[in-house]
């Protein structure tokens, strides 16, 4: 089913003729979506739930229910867009049902509190190689953030979506979109951005190999998926 390696021809696909592939059976190139958009559906989970392995989980769920609905995804929206308001709405939930079982976190000195857990982790060897000082203070100030201003934030200005896409992807008005991305701007203060200039882009990076660990998972479960259901097709 998916023996066959991509070639630097079908990476060149637009993201519409690749679905149009996925769809007529080639279920192998929607490994293009999922490399193509790695960083953005992660950044997307991550800006919300604030944990990486939850992040990695609504990753595969968001992939698996985007090949599943595939023949849902019109065009009339960037893919970009699409995949990563799945991937929201999929965080949104499973961090709604983490609220029912879990008390809530203590309201008081917050940023304190996600200062001390980020500096409590042990960076792994890929965190090691892969983050500055520099990219960690972002993140950490990135944490700090309101969640209705880290949102926005994450996706105007870490990646580059526009403020429609952002809209769109976050259900939201574009005016809302500017106001708040204004306020966040403003509460990441002014030196903090001028001492990392634009070393913003690898916040919350999404690297090479956590890649290839969902990629393998997600083509697991359209396998286990297909294999329980008659093949399909364009309808």
């Amino acid at each position: 089913m998916i023996a066959m390696p991509i070639t630097a021809r079908e990476h060149g696909l637009s993201d519409e003729e690749v679905v149009s592939r996925v769809l007529n059976g080639d279920t192998a190139v929607f490994e293009i979506l999922m490399r193509r958009y790695n960083q953005l559906v992660y950044r997307s989970a991550r800006m919300i739930l604030r944990e990486d392995t939850e992040a990695e989980d609504v990753m595969q769920e968001a992939y698996v229910r985007a090949y599943q609905n595939l023949h849902q995804f019109e065009g009339r929206a960037k893919f970009s867009t699409w995949i990563s308001r799945i991937a929201i709405n999929e965080a949104l939930s499973r961090k709604n049902r983490r609220r029912l079982y879990q008390e809530p976190e203590p309201m008081s000195e917050g940023q304190n509190q996600t200062m001390d857990r980020f500096a409590s982790n042990s960076p792994n060897p890929e965190q090691q190689t892969s983050r500055s000082e520099t990219h960690v203070l972002l993140e950490r100030a990135i944490e700090t953030l309101p969640e209705i201003y880290r949102t926005v934030f994450v996706l105007r200005d870490v990646e580059d979506m526009d403020t429609s896409g952002t809209a769109t992807a976050l259900d939201i008005t574009e005016e809302t979109v500017k106001t708040r991305l204004h306020r966040a701007r403003m509460l990441l203060r002014k030196q903090l951005f001028a001492q990392i200039g634009n070393s913003n882009k690898e916040a919350f990076a999404f690297h090479a190999v956590r890649c290839d660990r969902v990629v393998k998972k997600v083509f697991e479960r359209i396998i286990e998926t297909e294999s329980t259901r008659p093949s399909r097709r364009s309808e």
